[in-house]
């Protein structure tokens, strides 16, 4: 139970509405996050963007690499909502139970290369408070694995989109 009085579907704006419908006719339920983001319209359409771009598009990582980003930055902000979900999508975007099990225990309990071991210990680490400590050296050896700096650009952005996800998540009590 959230922390804060999520909207209704009738309270609304009218073209979030028309999405929460179609969300509801195909899962009969609407999420918490999703109730969350419908306050503010503005807000509601860069997130929805966000995930469409980031998330849901053919990019230039993997389905698996960028649900591995979301379930590991999820579990190492401490939010069990945004895990439970990310379980889902990584399920409905092909990976298995297995791989979603290992990646939950940590990235050494991953079955994948070293080099993407790598980019995810990097991601973690660039989700973190400190993350302005991180070297030029530090992302050079992410981008000598055979990462493009456009790959290694796109998995931090994924990293910064989970930071702002799981703090909404966090700090509205969603899931709670």
């Amino acid at each position: 139970m959230a922390y804060i009085k999520l909207p209704e579907l009738e309270e609304m704006d009218p073209e979030i509405q028309k999405l929460a419908r179609e969300i509801l006719e195909k899962t009969g339920k609407l999420g918490e996050i999703f109730k969350l983001l419908a306050i503010r319209k503005d807000i509601y359409f860069m997130t929805d963007n966000c995930v469409k771009t980031l998330l849901l598009s053919e990019t230039e990582l993997p389905y698996a690499t960028k649900e591995r980003i979301a379930l590991l930055i999820s579990k190492e902000n401490n939010c069990p909502m945004c895990v439970d979900v990310h379980k889902n999508i990584a399920k409905m975007l092909g990976m298995s139970e297995d791989q979603i099990e290992e990646t939950l225990k940590g990235v050494d309990h991953i079955n994948t290369t070293e080099e993407e071991k790598e980019l995810l210990r990097f991601c973690i680490r660039a989700s973190r408070k400190d993350n302005y400590k991180i070297t030029k050296e530090e992302l050079e050896k992410v981008i000598s694995l055979g990462y493009t700096v456009s790959q290694v650009f796109e998995a931090v952005t994924i990293t910064a989109y989970f930071n702002y996800i799981n703090t909404l998540s966090n700090v509205f009590g969603l899931g709670k």
